[in-house]
Parts: structure tokens; sequence; C-alpha cells
């Protein structure tokens, strides 16, 4: 039976059982005050793949971009945006603000994602041209510049024939799945991020009070685990407090909020996190949306939890990533802490936890509000732009792992992936820094390095790599 048939004779079922319980509501007055309403059944199970065999998926992680690159003659830069260009759907991370800065008529705001990123107005149409297709844009920069930053950008994208997900006029726009006909089918993406800025996130309207533009935000609350012999500090210190003194604690509890912090009892430190359910239902119903129209879709989500010195995903990242994929996801891919993060497969479709930099050139920015130059106490009047970001890099993103990552190249047939090849690029962390950032196929070398780095990250999900000379190699055994 198609495809199409399982889906007309699902919805003609579903059709019926919603007739058959309204005829039994009705008939045994369940509408009449006082009585509860019957539970809600469980998810469907979700749709299976549809997309044409040879269908292939390029995706990297974030897009920090300053200008238009594409015509960058370098033999190493060109071979990867044939990886980019050769793909059906080509997908990242677009981090940052495209503007012209001469006549934007917003600005810098009082907050920011760590930086006020601004690219070249002319960057989306580049990254057309580079072959990207498909793009998140719900991350911790989006609103650098405000709501007007972000719809600028959105409609840069649009004109560039982008499709992009993750942000809109209000949370049902942000949430809603967008979607991309290819040959070989249609693709749908959903958006979100864990990792934003309070003033980033949507809202609907209520009344006659508007909605707010902005991301599709996945909550989370971050719990501290702390032994209990920490756990008795921190009882002391609350009980200490002069505006505690009326409400001691006793003993040893399981849970304590002090000073805006959530702790929590375990036998060692470290950090859970518990996601917001409405954020969650929400985001798993659009997830499903998305599926029923399309023949594959792509679940993304920007993520820095616990941080970015972390190559493990928090516990809610891999909750969220299998229950995307149960909801009909059929490729989860994070990206967010700037370094690589393992890979897993779960029930046959592939999760990347983080596909760490693609383009990295947030110390290249020339645009630098005050607020940056006095968050690192330097007078921007004793220098030049180039020899602060020298400053901010050495604090913040000293190390290789930030400047070396992969293109992950999935192949699908009969409706699941089959082999996910796997290229190393490098952005050169020594090179000068008119060429930091940028993309390039890796030297032999460098290349074995990072696919033992990211092999090594995924054992624990029991995915093993293959390394085939520089490029790393995935089989996927057919789900049962």
């Amino acid at each position: 039976m198609s495809p199409k048939i399982n889906r007309a004779r699902a919805r003609g079922l579903a059709a019926m059982s919603i007739a058959t319980a309204a005829v039994c509501l009705l008939a045994t007055g369940c509408f009449a005050p006082g009585y509860a309403a019957p539970p809600q059944s469980a998810s469907p199970a979700p749709l299976q793949c549809t997309v044409r065999d040879g269908f292939t998926l390029a995706a990297v992680g974030d897009v920090i971009i300053s200008n238009p690159e594409s015509a960058n003659d370098n033999p190493e830069f060109q071979a990867q945006l044939k990886l980019l260009r050769g793909a059906d759907v080509t997908f990242g991370n677009f981090e940052g603000t495209a503007i012209d800065i001469r006549h934007f008529p917003g600005s810098p705001q009082a907050e920011s994602g760590g930086a006020w990123i601004v690219d070249s107005p002319l960057v989306p149409a580049d990254l057309k041209n580079m072959g990207f297709t498909m793009m998140n844009r719900a991350n911790n920069h989006t609103t650098d510049w405000g709501v007007a930053g972000m719809a600028e950008t959105d409609r840069l994208l649009d004109q560039a024939g982008i499709v992009h997900a993750g942000t809109g006029k209000d949370l049902a726009a942000a949430r809603a799945p967008q979607y991309l006909q290819i040959p070989k089918g249609r693709v749908a993406l959903v958006g979100m991020a864990s990792s934003f800025t309070p003033m980033s996130v949507a809202a609907d309207p209520s009344g006659i009070v508007p909605g707010r533009g902005g991301v599709d935000a996945m909550h989370t609350t971050r719990w501290v685990t702390v032994t209990p012999e920490a756990m008795q500090a921190l009882v002391k210190l609350h009980n200490g407090l002069p505006d505690q003194a009326d409400k001691p604690i006793t003993g040893t509890p399981k849970q304590l909020v002090l000073l805006g912090t959530h702790y929590r009892l375990s036998d060692q430190f470290g950090y859970d996190f518990e996601m917001n359910q409405t954020d969650l239902a929400a985001i798993l119903r659009n997830i499903r949306e998305g599926k029923e129209s399309a023949d594959f879709l792509i679940a993304t989500i920007h993520c820095h939890e616990p941080g970015n010195w972390s190559t493990k995903p928090p516990d809610f990242l891999v909750t969220l990533a299998h229950d995307a994929i149960d909801n009909g996801a059929d490729v989860f891919i994070g990206h967010g802490p700037h370094q690589l993060r393992g890979i897993e497969i779960y029930k046959g479709k592939p999760i990347f936890y983080s596909l760490a930099n693609y383009y990295f050139e947030e110390y290249q920015q020339q645009v630098i509000p005050a607020a940056l130059y006095a968050g690192f106490n330097v007078d921007p009047n004793t220098g030049i732009p180039a020899e602060f970001q020298d400053v901010r890099a050495s604090r913040e993103f000293g190390g290789s792992q930030y400047y070396t990552s992969v293109i992950a190249v999935s192949t699908y047939e009969r409706g699941q992936v089959s082999e996910i090849h796997l290229y190393p690029i490098d952005l050169g962390i020594d090179r000068r820094w008119n060429q930091r950032g940028v993309p390039r196929l890796a030297s032999p070398d460098v290349a074995r390095s990072i696919l033992e780095r990211l092999a090594d990250l995924s054992k624990p999900f029991g995915t093993a790599i293959e390394i085939q000379g520089s490029v790393g190699l995935i089989r996927v055994q057919p789900a049962q």
C-alpha cells in the first residue's frame, strides 16, 4: 500500500473515531458541567520518510560570516563548497544579523548573545550561491539588533531563496514548519533554541495585545546537582540570610532554590535540565504537523547548554532529540557550543548533537558597539578593531576545537538513512584574521585528528565511525 493511501486511510479512521466519540459524548452527557474531560490519546505513530532514493542532506553547524566569501578561489575552500552544492538539501544555522549599518534604522540592543554580530546584507545571497537551501534562525544572536534586525535578515534570506525556520512575527509563526520543494520530495524544517536572550522570545497575541516577534524558544530550568555536604552548606547560607530568617530550613532537602539558582541533591556535582512541558508539547505538535505535509523533516536546535566547555550534550537534549524523532523528524541537528559533540543513530535516524562551526568570523567584526568594548575594559580610541578582537579571542574561544568541524552528508535509500559521510573542515586558527574562521577541507593529519575526536565523542551513543583516509563513514543498518 502506498504512503498516500496509508495517509488517506489514517485520516479516514481518525475522522470516524472523532465522529463516534462525538456521538458517545452527546449521548452520555459528558459535556455537562462537573464531568471530567476524557483523557487525550497518545500521539499517532510518526509518518514514514518518503523522499526518493538517493536523497542527500548536507548539514553544517553555526554560520557566522561577515562578508560574501564564495568568490574565494582557494582550492580547499572551493572543494568543500562542492559538497554543499552537490546535495539535494544543504542546511546550516544562520547566526547573525544581515543589515546595511549605514541605513539601518535600528540599534544594538541592551542585551545580546555575547556580541552584536553584523553581516553584510549581501551575505544571504552569497550563502545561496554556496549551496545553502535551508537554515535555522532561532539562536542567541537573533535579536542582537532587535526584532527589526531579525526581520530584515529574514527578508534577505527570503529574497535569496533560502527557506528558514525558528523566527517569526509571533510565537505561532516562529514555531511553524517551513517547506522546501525539491525534485525528490518536499522537505520541512522546524527550528528552535534553548539558548537565547530573554528579549528574543516570541509571543502570541492576547486579546487586543499584539504578538511579539522573536524566536521559537525551548525554555529549560537548570538544576545544579550537589552532594549532601554541599546542600547542608547551602541550607546554612539560606538560613543565615536576613530575609530568610522567618522561614528557616531544617534537615537536608532534596531540592533548594537559593538566590535564583536551583539546587538538587545528588551524589556528584553537575547539571540537570528540565524542559518546559508547554514548549515541548507545542514543538512536537509542529513536528508532527510538518511531517504530515512533507516527505522529510529536519528538526534543529541551537543549544549551548550546559556550556561551550562541554563536549557532552545536556540530558534534556537527548530526550528532546528522541522525542522529535518519535514524532516524525527524520534527522535532528544540534549546534551552539561551537565545538563538536557526538553522533547518535536512534531508530535508524541520525542525531548530530553539535556540528560546531562552519564559519566562525565573530572576531572579524568591524562594527563594534561601545558596550562590547566596555565589557572587556578596552578604550575604543586606543587601537583598531582587529587588535580589540585579538583580546576577545584570547579570552573566549582560543582552542583549536572551535576552529575544526565536519560537513555531514547523509544519503537516504528506501526512506531511511543508509550512510553518513563526514568531511573534516579546518577554519584556520593560525591564519591571519582575514582568513581565520573560513572553512577549508582539512589536511590529512588534521582530518584524522578531527575524525578520531568525533569517533570518541560518538562511542557513548553506540555509533562507530570508520576512518577512510580523510573522510569518516557511518554505515547505518536498516531500522527494524
